[in-house]
Formats: structure tokens, C-alpha cells, sequence
């Protein structure tokens, strides 16, 4: 058997394993519809003279195949892709494609035209239609995916756009994984439609002169063969390196409500004489003593009754001199200070900002003994201005509907933080139907509800309670995200999601009431000391208020740490606010995208508060990109590494 028979041979196998495995994406079925059409129009042979019946048939079963493939093919397009503007090579598949897809629009009228009209076949015209197609100069198809061909396989397009794209991020809605996935499927889709254009016309010419364009035909369908599996090569090894996650980079201005959130009066600096600090109005410690505990009284009405009481616990006090100068916030401000100067130059704040007369403090003696002190401490006041409340309750998607999770939020509700989700309905081969996206309403409760209950329906961050667990969730193989939820290990607020089986040929989910799961990370940092796998604790170093911040904020935090959300820095702003803040941005994929996964992080720079984000997973596509045709020559110059 020679060479060229092999191939087609190969080429048989390959639409015979397609079709005893129908998990493969949406242009990927294209290609095996498009060489099913071959096989079938090999019954047009030559032999007879072609009537117009013959063509018509012809015609007709293209025209089809235009049809199925507008309504199936990738609607992705080119404004999906802006990060890529400044790479000089999908500049040239751009030139290419228009060449190709610009042909491909007339060839469809001529289809369409010839179908509804019925008349009598001008098969001249048809015949130079396919020799332009074939042969001209400029437009021939054949040499210009071979250009494309060039430019992915030779001058390494996929790797390129996933350095340009990963070097963007912050320009695209969409995971670098999932930009090359849709940079596959968009390429991909103009050579379908190339080859159509190519296989169409050398049917045609069979018919046409009488047997002839046999091995142009044989030629056509090889090269068509080799570009198919260099190319899925190519776009599956980039996709291997490429990361699935998608996060949001900071805005442009940062606005509160809009793109960031912020616990409010959660944890907050406090000056206290210690002589309030004991039910026994006495001076016999010093500040360190009082590392937990609460005020007592206002002794004899000094500072203390100048300033808003903290009525929960006080923690951490600590002593930096005797006497100072304290700014008072604005009425209804969050804040109790704008500044702190203690005589012997510690400053606390930003003294630029002070717009009230300030106050001086002086600790004193009793009986010459016991120094009454001030202490500088952190006030933990569950009152009804305090923010920190975060709802327990699952968050999941109309699963029952065949919706699935394709976006996340952060939001703020009745001074509750909730995870909110974007959802759409899964279509087949991994489609989500774009006109059934929508945001679900959050559970719109408050802390004071009937029936609703701190620990079940809602956590109470508090000192001893404030960690938040950071991870990244993956699902399984062949499962998709359909829903997130807080719950409590120990003391750490972790993250879970709901993931559910799906068949992806059809996109329904499998017995999403039944077989849905809920996946976490348990780890704490109280397993063993010598687990090398324990969970760690991500420190914030002289944490300051995020926004006052102009640098860009990045992801610093690894999946199975956790963090503490505390004050920020006595230096820096007197303790004021509580850090980090919260990054409300949607994050949601553009075009929408089933997601295989979430995650939960910390965006930030050093000397900052930083931010608790959310990401989403994109779903791994590469085992959906594939052809059983016989290996070919190494690419890359990664041979060594296997193709998944």
C-alpha cells in the first residue's frame, strides 16, 4: 500500500474513532462532519455524464453544511482577542483568515442562490468559481492555509499569544488557557471553511471532467490531514503551560461600592487608660497586661468620655509613651482618629488630614506609685455600625435547568458579604448559551431575621475568629462548577464549591440533585508541625489603607494558606481600618465559559492591605482537541514533551 493510500487510510480511522467517541469540541466536529461529506460524495464518481441533478445534490449538501456549521461554529471572533493586537503574527492569520472567509462569504451566496432559485445549473460558472478557489493567484486557498499552517507550526503562534496574552492579562475577560482555546476554534473555523471551499470544488471538477482531479483530490485531503494534527499538537502543548485561572486587576480608579468593599468599625485602634481596663479602677499593671479585656468605666471622666466607647473586647494593648496629641475623627466618620503624636515624636497617622482642634492626654500618677498610663490598643465592637458578617449559605446554580456557574462576585447585602454567581444554561460540546446569562439575586437577609442563625446562616468574624482560608478548587475530570459557599473549620473560614458531572457531547448534567459533590481543602495550621502540606499563614507586612496605594496590586497569596483580617498599621493610619479590603469586580469570562473550578486570594504589594479576591477555573478543553492521525514530525523543539 503506498504512501498516499496510508494516509486516507488513516484518515478513515480517524472518522471511525470520531464517531465511536463524540466528546470532541464544537469545531472539531465540524472537521469530522466535513470529512464524513467526502466519503459521501465520493459516491458523485465520475464514469457518466454529471446531470444537473448530480450538482444540485451537490450544492445542496454544502449548502447544508454552511448552514450547520453558522449555526455550531465558534461565534468567538476577533474582539476577543485585544491583547493580541501587538503580535505581528496574528496580524498575519488576520490577513489570512479575511482572505479565506471573505471567498467563503460568496461561495455561500452562489450555494444559497443556486438553491432558491432551482433553475437550470450555469456549471461554467461554477467551474471558474472553483478554479479561483483553487488557482488564483491571489485568493487560491490552498497556499494561504498553508501560510496559516506556517505561521502556527514553523513561527509558534499559539506559544506567542500565550506569552503576549499572559503579559496582557489585565486586558482580556478571559483565562490565558481559554484565549488559546478560542484562538484554536477561530483559525480553526476558517480552515473548515477552506477546505470546504477546496474539497466542494475538486467534487465538482470530478464530475465536471469526467474522473479527473483523483490525486489533486487524494493531495488535498493529506495536506488537510497533516495541518489538522500539527496543528492540534501545537495548541495542545501551549495549552498544557498555559494557567486555567482568571482574576481581576485592579481598576483604573478604585471607587467603594463599585470595586471594593471594606469592613467597616470590625477591628480598629483604641486609646484606653488601664485604669478602665479593670473592674477595679486600678493602676497596679501595665498596658501589656491587658491583652484581653474590656472597659470598665470612664474614670473621672477624663478622655474617655471625649471619644465613642468600645463596648466588645479589648486586645493587644500596648504602651508608647505618656503623654500625647490626639486628632478626633469627624462626626460619623468610621474612623476614631485621624492622628496620634506622642510627645517623644511617635507619630500614628497621617497629620495632613486632621480638620479638628486636637485634644492633649496626659497619663498621670497615683500615689506617687502607680503610673496610669494610656495604652494604645484594638477595640473588637460588635455594634450595629460594625461590619463583619459573611453568609454561610450555598450559593448555587439553577443546576436543575442545565445552568452552571460562569462568573463570581463578591458583594455586600444588609452589611453581609455574600458570593454571588453568574450563571448560563451548558449547551453541547461546553457552549454556554450566552442569551440565558444572568447574575442570581443573593439571599437578601439580614442578621435579625427570623429563623436566621449566626453560625448556620452567617459568620460573626470577631479577633478569635477572623481567618480566611485561600485556596484554589479544581473539579474533577468531566465535571463543572455549579456552586460556591462559605462554611467554618475550627476557626478559618474556608471556601467550598459544588462541582457536577456533565456528558459533553450533549451538555446536559448528569443527575446534578444526585450526583453534585462539594469540594475543599481541610488542611489547617494546626495539623501536624512537621506536615509539610500544613496550611500557612500569609503575613501582611505594615499594612496600609489599600486605596491610598497608586501601584498595581498583583495575586502574592498560594493555595492552602489562610489569613488574618486585622488593623492596619499604627504607623501608617493609627489602626483605623480593618485589611484587607474586598475586591467586589465581577469576575466573569468574555465570550462566557463553563468554569471547572475557583479559587479564593490575596491581591496585594508590600505595605499594603491588599485585597480578598475571588478567581474562577476555566474549563480544561485540551482533552476535547485531538485527531487519531499518525504522529508527525517533532514541533517546537518540544518533542519530549507528551501531548496530553
Amino acid at each position: 500500500m503506498g504512501k498516499p493510500c496510508v494516509l486516507l487510510f488513516y484518515l478513515a480511522l480517524m472518522v471511525v474513532a470520531w464517531a465511536s467517541k463524540d466528546d470532541f469540541s464544537n469545531i472539531d466536529k465540524l472537521r469530522n462532519d466535513l470529512l464524513e461529506m467526502r466519503d459521501s460524495s465520493g459516491n458523485h464518481r465520475a464514469g457518466r455524464r454529471a446531470g444537473d441533478d448530480t450538482y444540485m445534490s451537490l450544492i445542496q449538501a454544502y449548502d447544508e453544511f454552511g448552514t450547520k456549521m453558522d449555526e455550531q461554529s465558534p461565534s468567538t471572533g476577533n474582539r476577543h482577542f485585544n491583547s493580541l493586537n501587538s503580535l505581528w503574527l496574528w496580524a498575519r492569520i488576520q490577513s489570512e483568515m479575511r482572505s479565506v472567509n471573505g471567498l467563503y462569504s460568496r461561495f455561500r451566496e452562489k450555494l444559497h442562490q443556486a438553491v432558491m432559485d432551482g433553475q437550470v445549473i450555469n456549471i461554467q460558472d461554477w467551474v471558474d468559481f472553483a478554479d479561483i478557489i483553487l488557482n488564483d493567484p491571489n485568493f487560491a486557498v490552498p497556499v494561504t492555509l498553508e501560510r496559516v499552517s506556517d505561521v502556527i507550526i514553523k513561527q509558534n503562534l499559539f506559544i506567542a499569544a500565550y506569552e503576549e496574552a499572559s503579559a496582557q492579562i489585565c486586558n482580556e475577560q478571559q483565562s490565558p488557557q481559554q484565549l488559546l482555546y478560542n484562538l484554536y476554534s477561530t483559525i480553526a473555523l476558517a480552515e473548515v471553511k477552506g477546505y470546504a471551499m477546496m474539497q466542494f470544488s475538486y467534487t465538482l471538477l470530478r464530475l465536471y471532467k469526467n474522473g479527473t482531479f483523483e490525486e489533486e483530490s487524494k493531495k488535498m485531503a493529506r495536506d488537510y490531514a497533516t495541518r489538522t494534527s500539527e496543528s492540534l499538537r501545537a495548541v495542545r502543548i501551549a495549552m498544557a503551560f498555559a494557567p486555567r485561572d482568571f482574576w481581576r486587576c485592579d481598576p483604573n480608579v478604585h471607587k467603594e461600592g463599585t470595586t471594593y468593599a471594606e469592613l467597616k468599625q470590625l477591628f480598629q485602634g483604641y486609646i484606653v487608660n488601664e485604669v478602665d481596663l479593670n473592674p477595679s479602677s486600678t493602676c497596679r499593671e501595665n498596658c501589656g497586661f491587658y491583652s484581653y479585656a474590656r472597659v470598665h468605666g470612664c474614670y473621672d471622666n477624663l478622655y474617655c468620655s471625649q471619644q465613642r466607647k468600645c463596648n466588645g473586647k479589648v486586645v493587644n494593648c500596648q504602651y508608647f509613651d505618656s503623654d500625647m496629641w490626639i486628632c478626633p475623627s469627624v462626626k460619623g466618620s468610621n474612623r476614631r482618629y485621624e492622628y496620634i503624636e506622642y510627645e517623644n515624636g511617635n507619630l500614628f497617622g497621617n497629620k495632613g488630614t486632621c480638620k479638628r482642634p486636637t485634644t492633649k492626654v496626659d497619663s498621670w500618677w497615683r500615689w506617687l506609685f502607680w503610673h496610669c498610663s494610656y495604652c494604645m490598643c484594638f477595640c473588637d465592637d460588635h455594634n450595629s455600625s460594625s461590619e463583619r458578617y459573611f453568609n454561610l449559605r450555598d450559593i448555587t446554580s439553577d443546576a436543575v435547568n442545565n445552568k452552571v456557574v460562569t462568573g463570581l462576585k463578591l458583594t455586600k447585602a444588609n452589611g453581609i458579604i455574600h458570593m454571588q454567581i453568574q450563571q448560563g444554561v451548558l449547551g453541547p460540546r461546553g457552549d454556554i448559551d450566552e442569551s440565558t446569562v444572568d447574575w442570581k439575586p443573593v439571599d437578601n437577609f439580614t442578621i435579625l431575621d427570623r429563623n436566621v442563625v449566626n453560625g448556620r446562616d452567617f459568620h460573626t468574624l470577631s479577633w478569635e475568629k477572623r481567618a480566611i482560608d485561600l485556596d484554589d478548587l479544581f473539579a474533577p475530570e468531566s465535571h463543572v462548577l455549579t456552586g460556591v459557599r462559605w462554611r467554618m473549620v475550627g476557626a478559618h473560614l474556608n471556601f467550598e464549591i459544588r462541582v457536577t458531572p456533565f456528558n459533553f457531547t450533549s451538555g446536559q448534567l448528569i443527575k446534578p440533585t444526585d450526583k453534585s459533590r462539594w469540594i475543599s481543602n481541610d488542611k489547617t495550621d494546626v495539623n501536624d508541625p512537621h506536615d509539610n502540606d500544613r496550611r500557612t499563614e500569609l503575613k501582611l507586612n505594615k499594612p496600609d489603607i489599600p486605596t491610598r496605594i497608586t501601584a498595581p496590586n498583583f495575586p502574592d497569596s498560594k493555595s492552602n494558606q489562610f489569613l488574618n483580617f486585622g488593623p492596619t498599621d499604627l504607623g501608617k493610619d493609627a489602626g483605623q481600618t480593618t485589611v484587607p479590603f474586598l475586591d467586589i469586580q465581577p469576575v466573569v469570562t468574555n465570550p462566557p465559559f463553563p468554569l471547572a473550578g475557583a479559587g479564593v486570594f490575596h491581591k496585594g504589594r508590600d505595605g499594603s492591605g491588599g485585597y480578598i479576591a475571588v478567581k474562577v477555573i476555566t474549563y480544561n478543553f485540551t482533552d476535547h482537541l485531538r485527531t487519531d492521525l499518525p504522529s508527525t514530525p517533532p514541533l517546537l523543539g518540544l518533542n519530549d514533551i507528551p501531548v496530553f
